[in-house]
């Protein structure tokens, strides 16, 4: 199998199967419990938070796990509920939607840009933003979530006001991340009724899935992976795109590859449906995606490449290649034995007509 969804989420890493196995057997009692074994799990769960906080920059009491990056998203949004809430149209639906329904105009104003977008892989957060933010009394808000082990991260360097993180992008388990809210600001928990986390987030903990957590951030730092990405995976995406636009009529790449994640890349085909391409290409062992799968089953061309392009062909016809530290140039060799055939299958018996010839 040719695995190109990383974005949509990581294989777990063997060291994070490892480590998880062993906190079902040592580390099950609940964290907030009193006795000894509720010690021994409260005492991992604060490594993890020790090991976020060196890798972003950020000091202990800063962190607060949550379930993922949707309720981080939706924690800093409901803190803010009918405050201005001034975002990017690039941004992910736990956003956007979030911020549609609890958004108003009081004062401050929260800024909330992803540091780069999931399925196009744009950078989005600049320091003019940051800037702007700031200087007009507002707080800044970033989705990091993609970011995370691909380019070296400090949120203090970045001015960042609250940011959110999520272990299924590096290697850790699904369900479980992270929020950052710089000491002293505005917070209002979005799950209460519990003194789990300084009463900033009620709920007995995933201390297992937290342990994962640390195994992948660990495999993070020890292997420098931001390294791995801008080099050798930045090659493999970029080798990837010159082919598809040599080889392929009709093709056209929707990623900046000069001002985007090193291992994302979205590319339209003309008169090719992209569920359809995704298809073919499963059947043959090699595993894309269209668009956000979050967003999947949503008949509705790509919310970030109507917001591009405007072109609902052009969203319509989108394939999501993203790559992980596993893959090499075997993949890309596989992709480009199997991806021309497709296109000119689906491009011959298409009723939709080819803008270029």
């Amino acid at each position: 199998m040719v695995y190109l969804d990383y974005a949509a989420t990581s294989p777990l890493l063997p060291e994070v199967i490892k480590a998880m196995h062993e906190a079902e057997q040592k580390y099950f009692a609940n964290a907030s419990a009193l006795h000894t074994p509720g010690h021994l799990s409260m005492n991992k769960i604060e490594e993890t938070r020790e090991l976020l906080a060196k890798l972003i920059n950020a000091d202990l009491d800063e962190i607060i796990f949550t379930s993922g990056a949707s309720e981080s998203n939706n924690t800093v949004i409901r803190t803010f509920e009918n405050h201005e809430i001034i975002t990017s149209p690039l941004e992910h639906h736990s956003i956007i939607e979030s911020a549609k329904e609890l958004g108003g105009n009081k004062k401050p104003t929260l800024y909330s840009y992803m540091y780069a977008n999931n399925e196009i892989g744009e950078l989005l957060l600049t320091e003019d933003i940051v800037k702007e933010a700031h200087t007009k009394g507002g707080y800044i808000h970033s989705d990091l979530t993609q970011a995370l082990g691909k380019v070296q991260l400090d949120v203090k360097a970045l001015d960042l006001d609250y940011a959110t993180f999520s272990a299924h992008k590096i290697g850790g388990p699904i369900g479980v991340g992270a929020l950052y809210v710089r000491k002293g600001l505005p917070f209002k928990p979005l799950i209460i009724g519990g003194n789990q986390e300084k009463h900033r987030r009620g709920s007995t903990y995933n201390t297992v899935g937290i342990i994962g957590f640390d195994a992948a951030l660990k495999y993070v730092l020890k292997n420098e992976t931001w390294k791995v990405y801008n080099t050798k995976i930045r090659k493999l995406r970029d080798i990837l795109a010159e082919r598809i636009l040599a080889e392929i009529p009709g093709s056209s790449l929707n990623t900046d590859l000069n001002n985007s994640l090193p291992n994302i890349l979205n590319a339209s085909f003309e008169a090719a449906e992209g569920e359809s391409i995704q298809l073919y290409l499963d059947a043959e062992g090699i595993i894309v995606s269209t668009g956000s799968a979050c967003a999947s089953g949503d008949i509705k061309p790509s919310h970030v490449l109507m917001a591009k392009t405007g072109d609902a062909e052009v969203a319509h016809s989108s394939i999501r290649f993203s790559f992980g530290l596993d893959n090499t140039e075997k993949d890309i060799e596989k992709v480009m034995e199997v991806l021309p055939k497709v296109i000119d299958r689906l491009q011959k018996i298409s009723t939709v007509e080819r803008r270029t010839k």
